[in-house]
């Protein structure tokens, strides 16, 4: 094909819907996956209500692909155990299926899919160096890459409390007695300077997500199976279901994750999308919101003023992304640390209810 308009780098669902909003408008795009297949990275096994809103403004019916329904959340400390009704639907959905669903819809629309090419680095303003050796230039380049830096416009390595944090997932088969009590439920374990969360998905199997700072794993050896046993005496019902469970495959990480971080600024023609455009901590449940949200301000914003629209609309979304951001890290700061989340904990077993507050504060279209 002609060289591209518009670059996107990164088959998640930030990339996905941006490539394909800009396709559907007549733009010349090509999106670039590093992977050959859909997978499940780390993060993104929940899907909020206002996830589900924006995916279906972009013409995706996500709880047709037959989510896990999720009404309730569950928070453990120890023994402690804190519920409430969530104040919007979710689902759990494994982001092998949504991600798949998503390319399908980008391809149908136009997008030239190339998979198993991996970007290296910005050569330039406007040109993508990939490790086969070759180069793309666009009008415009689109940063999807999630988590993963691009060499030459790196974020930040650290949290925005100055703690690096690493991400572990897990795949399960869950036990029986496990799939009933978290039937409709996601489940979020607290301990020091860390949380797990775990949520059935649509094929029956337990996505256990864990972020965790990177001393505690350091202290375990680095191994995710140490790390657990050290935490059984903070979190025994969380070590239970593990050791219930059957491991579908090993631990996928990831490290030094920026959580709070928000690109504030860029340059004419880059436009940052979903984690490479605002890091929400993943207790809060939001990724996905953040990451259709953005792919569609991006993409309106390149349709109507072209590559000179990029740092206008960064500015935009780090001004729409600052409270639910902000709200995520004060939640994260608490359920890190033993002295506010076991007061805070007892104050909550009486007012329930500001737990459903939390959850709808850390929502990016609220």
């Amino acid at each position: 094909m002609n060289t591209p308009e518009v670059l996107v780098i990164g088959g998640g669902p930030a990339g996905s819907v941006a490539a394909m909003r800009l396709a559907q408008a007549g733009t010349r795009t090509v999106l670039v996956e590093k992977n050959d297949e859909s997978h499940d990275p780390v993060c993104g096994g929940f899907v909020s209500a206002d996830a589900l809103g924006l995916l279906r403004a972009a013409g995706i019916d996500a709880e047709a692909l037959g989510g896990h329904p999720v009404n309730r959340m569950r928070f453990q400390l120890g023994s402690r155990r804190l519920e409430a009704e969530l104040p919007f639907p979710a689902i759990g959905l494994s982001r092998r299926k949504l991600d798949a669903v998503l390319l399908q819809a980008a391809r149908d629309a136009g997008v030239a899919v190339q998979f198993g090419r991996s970007a290296r680095s910005l050569t330039d303003s406007r040109t993508v160096s990939f490790s086969d050796g070759s180069d793309i230039a666009a009008d415009a380049i689109i940063l999807a890459t999630g988590k993963l830096n691009l060499r030459g416009i790196e974020r930040p390595g650290e949290s925005a409390h100055g703690s690096a944090k690493v991400g572990l997932r897990l795949a399960l088969r869950p036990s029986t007695a496990c799939v009933a009590d978290l039937t409709g439920t996601i489940e979020l374990h607290l301990f020091a300077d860390g949380y797990a969360g775990l949520v059935l998905q649509e094929d029956g199997n337990l996505n256990l997500c864990l972020s965790v700072g990177t001393q505690r794993l350091r202290d375990a050896g680095g191994s995710p199976d140490r790390l657990l046993t050290a935490l059984e005496s903070e979190a025994p019902l969380l070590v239970q279901r593990v050791a219930a469970g059957m491991p579908l495959g090993g631990w996928s990480s990831i490290a030094r994750i920026p959580y709070g971080w928000r690109a504030t600024e860029t340059r004419p023609g880059l436009f940052r999308v979903g984690d490479q455009a605002a890091v929400i901590a993943s207790l809060a449940g939001d990724g996905i919101g953040i990451a259709v949200a953005s792919a569609a301000a991006a993409a309106n914003a390149f349709l109507k003023g072209g590559p000179a629209a990029a740092p206008a609309y960064q500015r935009a979304f780090a001004r729409r992304a600052r409270r639910p951001l902000a709200c995520a890290e004060l939640l994260r700061a608490i359920a890190e640390s033993p002295s506010w989340s076991r007061p805070i904990a007892r104050m909550l077993s009486i007012r329930p209810q500001v737990l459903a507050w939390g959850a709808t504060a850390t929502r990016i279209a609220a």
